[in-house]
């Protein structure tokens, strides 16, 4: 098969005919029809995951199953499927409880094993990890859901548990970002966006951000939001949708007194463990909430905010390329000024 290959950490990507993969006994291959590239596979890609070299990355991804294991019970080929970027084992007592996303022992494609930028991938535990794709959604909308979507809406919904009228900050408008504002409008709340880029803002304003601020160099956008959001005494919520120690504090700093914070970028100790300041965490007695993606057992009623058009994470996708292209964007995704999500066809 055709896939992205990375030889080691920060090699130059290469397009490349390698083995397809093979089929877990309670797994499946799937023939891959799109795939997401986002900012946690630039991580990867840049030494901060433990991964073992040649790698294929991508985690976020939807297709058709073409090989189905011995012990599967749920699936048969032809189904259409996506998955999310943390499976579970499927036999420990989170998976059993249907918080995968915190297994243990969890498989994550791009990331423990050969991932999606590739025309096959192998997915393990299947009868616990994979969703059905609807009729009526296309596979390159169900692959933007796998990461980014997915894991704004757990976190708004499962972990800040957001209500009607409530402000809600959200920190950077990359992909998750805006797939934030988009799940934080349709829960009825009120939605503040900050990014360094104009062009984002702009769609954030157009998905429902009530107000955008820019986070120019020498600018502090934490007072900038209070400012905004000054006649409810700061927000209820917010959101770190990027993953810096700057971006983190920013977070902190918009909540109003025992607001809810959630860390959804990822936090790499590449220079050491980002400082957060706690003594705002203690004094206000503000929650700090932790969201790694969102098990398959919580995808239905993400599923059917999606059916009823609640939800139109289809708005979200900005380009489709090939797998060219993707290998040639990888190892620049850290900086790229993307308003949006950007999907991979390997059939391109």
């Amino acid at each position: 098969m055709r896939a992205v290959v990375v030889d080691g950490v920060r090699a130059t990507p290469r397009v490349a005919e390698v083995p397809a993969p093979a089929c877990p006994p309670a797994g499946v291959v799937v023939r891959v029809g799109a795939t997401g590239l986002c900012r946690s596979d630039w991580h990867a890609w840049a030494g901060h995951d433990d991964i073992a070299w040649p790698h294929v990355p991508g985690h976020e991804l939807a297709g058709e199953v073409v090989e189905v294991g011995p012990e599967v019970r749920r699936w048969a080929v032809g189904d259409r499927v996506t998955v999310p970027f943390v499976c579970g084992c499927g036999r420990c007592e989170w998976c059993r409880a249907g918080d995968a996303q915190v297994c243990p022992d969890q498989e994550q494609p791009g990331f423990t094993h050969w991932g999606s930028f590739a025309e096959l991938v192998a997915l393990h535990a299947a009868d616990t990890n994979l969703v059905a794709v609807p009729p009526e959604v296309d596979l390159e909308t169900a692959a933007s859901l796998g990461c980014r979507f997915a894991t704004a809406f757990r976190a708004l919904v499962g972990r800040a548990r957001v209500v009607e009228g409530e402000w809600v900050t959200v920190v950077g408008a990359g992909g998750v970002g805006l797939s934030a504002v988009m799940v934080a409008r349709a829960l009825g709340a009120r939605v503040v966006a900050v990014d360094r880029s104009p062009e984002a803002l702009a769609v954030a304003t157009d998905l429902g951000a009530e107000h955008v601020v820019l986070a120019a160099p020498g600018t502090d956008p934490a007072a900038t939001v209070a400012d905004v959001v000054r006649r409810t005494g700061g927000s209820h919520v917010a959101v770190d949708a990027v993953g810096s120690e700057q971006t983190s504090a920013t977070a902190v700093h918009v909540l109003r007194r025992r607001g809810r914070m959630v860390q959804v970028g990822l936090l790499p100790p590449v220079d050491g463990h980002p400082r957060v300041p706690m003594d705002r965490v203690i004094a206000w007695e503000l929650d700090l909430l932790g969201s790694h993606g969102m098990a398959a057992a919580d995808y239905p009623e993400m599923m059917a905010m999606i059916a009823d058009g609640r939800l139109a994470p289809q708005r979200l996708v900005e380009r489709t390329v090939g797998l060219a292209e993707a290998a040639a964007l990888l190892p620049g995704f850290d900086s790229a000024v993307v308003a949006g999500m950007t999907v991979v066809d390997p059939a391109r």
